[in-house]
C-alpha cells in the first residue's frame, strides 16, 4: 500500500511543486485577453451596448455600459500582465455576478444550468486569482520583490 501512496500522492505532488507558477499565469492569460478583447469591443460599439444594458434592465447604462467595458478592458490587460491582480479581481467578480442576474437568470432551471454558464466559471476564476494571488511570473511579484524585502514566501502570490 506504501507504493501506491508514493506513487500517487507523493510523486504527483512532488512533480506539481515545480509547476505551481503554471497555475496562475495560464488563468491570468486566460481571463485576461478574453476581457481585454471583450471590453474592447464592448467600447467599440457601446451605443448598442447600451441598449443591451437597458435591456437587460440594469439602471443607469449611460454610464454603466462605459464603465462595465473599460473595466473588462483594463482589468483584462492588467490581469494579463498581472498587475493589481488580487485587487482587479474584485470587480471582475461582481461584472460576472451582474452579467449572470440580469442577462442569464431567466435561464437558469437547474443548479447545472447556472455553473455551466461561462460567467460562473470567470466569477470561479477571479475568485481564485484573488485569493491565491497573480503568481511569481507577474508585474505583482516583482514590484514587492522591488520595495518589500519583508514579504512572506508563497507558492502562488505575490
Amino acid at each position: 500500500m506504501n507504493i501506491l501512496i508514493t506513487i500517487f500522492y507523493d510523486w504527483s505532488r512532488l512533480v506539481a511543486s515545480y509547476l505551481t507558477w503554471l497555475a496562475p499565469l495560464a488563468v491570468r492569460i486566460v481571463v485576461g485577453w478574453v476581457f481585454l478583447w471583450s471590453g474592447w469591443a464592448k467600447l467599440h460599439m457601446l451605443p448598442r451596448m447600451i441598449e443591451n444594458f437597458r435591456g437587460w434592465g440594469i439602471p443607469l447604462p449611460e454610464v454603466l455600459t462605459p464603465f462595465v467595458s473599460g473595466m473588462e478592458f483594463l482589468g483584462g490587460l492588467f490581469l494579463l500582465i498581472g498587475l493589481l491582480t488580487r485587487f482587479m479581481s474584485v470587480p471582475m467578480m461582481v461584472i460576472m455576478v451582474v452579467a449572470i442576474i440580469s442577462a442569464k437568470w431567466a435561464d437558469v432551471d437547474s443548479l447545472e444550468t447556472l455553473l455551466g454558464f461561462e460567467e460562473v466559471s470567470y466569477f470561479v476564476m477571479f475568485a481564485w486569482l484573488g485569493i491565491a494571488g497573480p503568481g511569481p511570473v507577474s508585474l505583482d511579484h516583482l514590484i514587492l520583490k522591488k520595495f518589500r524585502s519583508d514579504h512572506p514566501p508563497s507558492n502562488y502570490g505575490a
